[in-house]
């Protein structure tokens, strides 16, 4: 399962935001999605490590 920040409706945001000051807290969205990762070969993998790093982010293979 994979993660990110969802998109949300103005009303959505309305609603979050009322929330947030009640509870005096701030509040993130997330959307969730099952997929399934491919297996990489060593070879692969350490490439995508290099750009990981090179780029500063995390990347994620998944099967198409």
């Amino acid at each position: 399962m994979i993660c990110n920040l969802s998109k949300l409706s103005e009303n959505d945001l309305k609603e979050i935001n009322q929330l947030e000051t009640e509870i005096k807290t701030p509040l993130l969205a997330f959307s969730c999605h099952d997929i399934q990762s491919a297996i990489l070969t060593d070879d692969a993998l350490s490439k995508v490590e290099i750009l990981e790093k090179k780029l500063r982010i995390s990347l994620l293979a998944v099967n198409s």
